[in-house]
C-alpha cells in the first residue's frame, strides 16, 4: 500500500512537471522574435542617408516622367528624329527605372507610385501642343531635364554616399550623357533655344 501511495504521489508530482513545457513555451518565443529582429537591419530600413533616399525617389519620379513624355512624343511628334529619340528614351529609361526599383527594394525605399505634380503639369502642357510646336517644346524639355539629370547623377556618382546608390548613378550616367548629346543635336537642328536653367 505504501508503494502504491508513493507511485500515486509521484504521478501527481510528475503531472505538474508535465505542464512545465507549456510554461517554457513563452520562454522560447523571445528567441523567435529575436530571430526576426535581424531581418530589419538586413532590409536596410536606415541603410540610406536622407540625401541618398531623396536622390532615389527623385530619380524614380524623373524616370517615370521621361517614359510618359517619350510615349507622348512618339504619338505627337512631327519630326522623325524627335520620334526616334523619344523611342530610345522610352526604352532606356524603362530599363533604368526597373534597375532603380530593384535597388529601392533592396534598400527599403518606397518609390512614388506616380509622377509629381510638376512633371504632370509638364506632360499636360505638352499634350496640348502639336506639330512643330510640340517638337520644339518637347526637345527643350528634354534638354533641360537631361542637363539636370547629368548634373545630379554626376554629383551622386562622385559623392560619399551609399555604395550601391553611387554604383547605380555611375552606371546610368553614360546613358544620360548620351541622351544629352543627342538632344543637344536635335535642339540645334530644330532651332530650340538653350534653357536658362
Amino acid at each position: 500500500m505504501f508503494i502504491q501511495t508513493l507511485i500515486v504521489a509521484s504521478a501527481i508530482i510528475a503531472a505538474p512537471q508535465a505542464q512545465t513545457p507549456p510554461r517554457a513555451t513563452p520562454e522560447t518565443r523571445p528567441p523567435v522574435q529575436d530571430s526576426a529582429t535581424p531581418k530589419q537591419p538586413a532590409a536596410h530600413p536606415a541603410g540610406l542617408t536622407g540625401a541618398d533616399a531623396t536622390f532615389v525617389k527623385k530619380a524614380a519620379d524623373g524616370g517615370m516622367a521621361e517614359v510618359a513624355l517619350a510615349k507622348l512624343a512618339q504619338e505627337k511628334a512631327l519630326n522623325a528624329d524627335v520620334k526616334s529619340f523619344a523611342g530610345k528614351l522610352e526604352k532606356d529609361h524603362s530599363k533604368v527605372n526597373d534597375e532603380l526599383k530593384e535597388l529601392a527594394s533592396r534598400k527599403d525605399v518606397t518609390l512614388p507610385a506616380a509622377t509629381s505634380k510638376i512633371h504632370q503639369a509638364t506632360h499636360d502642357k505638352l499634350a496640348k501642343l502639336s506639330g512643330a510646336e510640340f517638337d520644339k517644346a518637347y526637345v527643350a524639355t528634354m534638354l533641360e531635364s537631361h542637363q539636370k539629370g547629368v548634373r545630379d547623377f554626376s554629383n551622386v556618382a562622385s559623392g560619399s554616399g551609399d555604395a550601391d546608390v553611387k554604383a547605380f548613378a555611375s552606371k546610368t550616367l553614360p546613358t544620360l550623357k548620351d541622351h544629352l548629346q543627342q538632344v543637344q543635336e536635335l535642339s540645334k537642328s530644330l532651332g530650340v533655344k538653350r534653357p536658362t536653367s
